[in-house]
């Protein structure tokens, strides 16, 4: 029996800046170029870009919509589902990836970085969230990482150091 590929959750907000959308373009080409299912909300912004990235690489790219109008769906999607579910599509989105890559921040990111965190699956973070104590020290919540190689090596089975 074969082990089927990870499947690598990348998300960030739909308004994103072009570095972000530059980031994660690069990062969804290395996680189809290493054979990672990638998994976004298949939306604008980060979504776009990382399937851009990916699918342009010949990768797998899975987009978990909050809506069911099948016109707000981005390019580059291999496979669409359309849950009607608004924000708590979220839950599904991270559920189903062994791994979240977060780049740049809106809500949306933070509550997707605080479900995996809750679930137990590791996060790396490449710019946007840094969660802090009372006291205002960072926690491990994350693995930031410089760029999107560091990211995608951190996501990827045996790169993710445990998770603080």
């Amino acid at each position: 029996m074969s082990v089927p590929p990870p499947q690598i959750a990348v998300c960030g907000p739909r308004d994103c800046t072009d570095a972000d959308a530059g980031r994660a373009a690069e990062a969804g080409r290395l996680l189809a170029e290493a054979g990672a299912t990638v998994l976004c909300g298949g939306g604008t912004g980060v979504m776009a870009a990382v399937a851009e990235g990916a699918s342009r690489a010949g990768g797998l790219v899975i987009g978990i919509r909050p809506d069911t109008d099948r016109s707000t769906a981005c390019a580059g999607l291999s496979a669409v589902l359309y849950t009607g579910m608004g924000e708590a599509r979220n839950a599904i989105l991270v559920s189903s990836a062994d791994a979240v890559i977060v780049i740049g921040g809106s809500w949306g990111t933070l509550s997707e970085l605080a479900l995996a965190r809750r679930r137990g699956i590791p996060v790396v973070s490449l710019g946007g969230w840094q969660i802090l104590d009372e006291d205002g020290n960072p926690l491990a919540a994350t693995i930031a990482v410089p760029d999107p190689a560091a990211a995608v090596a951190a996501a990827l089975p045996g790169g993710m150091p445990p998770a603080g």
